[in-house]
């Protein structure tokens, strides 16, 4: 693998997803995503980033998608793998692993 990181980004808000009662939050979902992909695949290969969707960054790709968040009636937290969205509401750990290895990631040994 190369030195160049997967991109993995969280799209959520503090308030939890109207149709999303009893889930995690967006918070405590990108944090676990982050120990869950760390102990599969260890600390190195992914960037992670949290973006809130009612107070996104200014960057133009981050604006648009949290466009696209409310335009489509997204569950968030949605997560997105290098432009691909791979999991929304409750995301499966299952589906971003195999996001992950087909973007070229190998599980620690």
């Amino acid at each position: 693998m190369s030195d160049k990181k997967i991109e993995l980004v969280v799209y959520g808000a503090d308030q939890i997803c109207p149709s999303c009662i009893n889930s995690p939050g967006s918070k405590e979902t990108y944090e676990w995503l982050q120990a869950a992909i760390s102990r599969k695949f260890g600390e190195t290969g992914v960037h992670y980033k949290y973006v809130d969707i009612f107070q996104p960054p200014e960057d133009e790709q981050s604006q648009a998608f949290v466009q696209r968040v409310f335009d489509e009636d997204l569950f968030y937290p949605v997560v997105v793998i290098e432009d691909e969205i791979v999991g929304e509401g409750n995301p499966r750990l299952k589906t971003i692993y195999k996001a992950l290895e087909e973007r070229g990631l190998n599980p620690a040994v």
